[in-house]
């Protein structure tokens, strides 16, 4: 099979991911809270604080996207955050992007550059990455992750208990419902996806249940496991749906801080959506 050709941004000749047109409605809410919490971040940056203000990507892809099925081109989620953040004129003092793809985490780190920025750029499995990360983070400063992966089996549990260990970490966390509802009895047969994604979910959830209801007490266990941790998920939580109403995903915010969730409840509603809780 001939490989499917790279597709390149005529902007600037890089690489780039190919999405669906909902992806902007992640970018507004990343956008809207970024610009939100500004004077809270300012706190942690010279001249006020020292602790600093790190954003953190896993799954960063190379920075600029196509829309699907079409010649339009928008940024990714990590040059959205950047320019959001020099907007609000309280830019992130470190910036973590990582990517599988080398030749993704290479296309971003050029365009970052060519936004006048830098950052740290690493191409790893996430959940191996992560250590790194968490060590070159300043433990008293004001940091946020943006997860957004394709699917549960690269988001193991591990990479949310190691961020959550530093006291002022929010997250913001694309969940594939997708993906949940499309290998649902897959992973329930096979375990290892969920294993890894929620550990020892299978003592508490009931499998014989609609797969409706599966999905919605699974998920119900992995926030309780993430509350264990000392954090909390906001009390919304969107689900996002695409043009013909396909479920989608979840975004789920997490912080340790009620100042956080509720910076989140006033920016979260971009547009009417069918909402899980």
């Amino acid at each position: 099979m001939a490989k499917k050709p790279t597709d390149l941004d005529p902007s600037d000749g890089l690489i780039v991911d190919e999405v669906g047109a909902w992806a902007a409605e992640k970018h507004d809410r990343l956008r809207k809270y970024i610009d939100a919490y500004r004077s809270v971040r300012a706190l942690y940056l010279p001249p006020k604080g020292t602790g600093g203000a790190g954003y953190i990507e896993l799954f960063s892809g190379p920075g600029r996207s196509r829309l699907k099925g079409s010649n339009e081109f928008i940024d990714g989620s990590p040059i959205v955050a950047y320019k959001a953040a020099q907007q609000s004129r309280t830019r992130f003092s470190d910036l973590h992007f990582n990517d599988l793809d080398p030749d993704k985490s290479s296309a971003l780190e050029k365009r970052i550059a060519a936004l006048g920025g830098a950052g740290h750029f690493y191409s790893q499995a996430a959940d191996a990455v992560v250590d790194k990360i968490v060590d070159a983070l300043n433990p008293t400063g004001l940091h946020f992750a943006f997860l957004d992966p394709y699917k549960l089996e690269v988001l193991p549990f591990s990479i949310i208990r190691k961020l959550a260990a530093i006291p002022k970490m929010d997250m913001l966390i694309h969940v594939s419902v997708f993906d949940l509802q499309r290998n649902l009895r897959r992973y329930v047969a096979e375990g290892d996806v969920l294993d890894s994604f929620m550990p020892n979910w299978r003592g508490s959830v009931d499998v014989n249940r609609t797969d409706h209801g599966l999905r919605t007490d699974l998920l119900d266990y992995w926030l309780g496991e993430i509350r264990k941790l000392g954090t909390s998920p906001a009390e919304g939580i969107e689900l996002v749906s695409g043009p013909g109403g396909q479920r989608l995903y979840w975004l789920v915010f997490v912080s340790a801080h009620p100042l956080g969730r509720k910076l989140w409840e006033d920016i979260r509603n971009i547009n009417v959506q069918t909402r899980l809780l």
